[in-house]
């Protein structure tokens, strides 16, 4: 069984940061990461990459998140975090943590809302 804790959503200003955490167990099995990573959806919207960082800690970045954002893991506690900067309003998202086992599927997190507002 797999289970993702995300954490750290919430309003903040524009200009202001958060971080997100999503920390990842398995049970019942031993497993091998391959990546994690965030996505976010707004509604009417297709779910997009934010950030995903490999097992091997090669790291991707949507195009409007690059510079501002940083994604970072702790293999240790299977964590991954994600350092949010510059905050915009359309930054206003529902963000979901993403975990890719290696040869046992892919998993999503239950969603953290990220409002970016004055």
């Amino acid at each position: 069984q797999v289970r993702l804790v995300e954490s750290g959503g919430g309003l903040v200003q524009p200009g202001g940061s958060l971080r997100l955490s999503c920390a990842a167990s398995v049970s019942g099995s031993i497993f091998s990461i391959n990546s994690m990573g965030w996505y976010r959806q707004t509604p009417g919207k297709e779910r997009e990459l934010v950030a995903r960082i490999t097992a091997g800690g090669i790291t991707n970045y949507g195009d409007s998140v690059k510079g501002r954002f940083t994604i970072s893991r702790d293999n240790a506690k299977n964590t991954v975090y994600l350092q949010m900067g510059s905050l915009k309003p359309e930054d206003t998202a529902v963000y979901y943590c993403r975990l890719v086992l290696v040869s046992a599927g892919m998993y999503w997190g239950q969603g953290t809302q990220v409002t970016v507002s004055s």
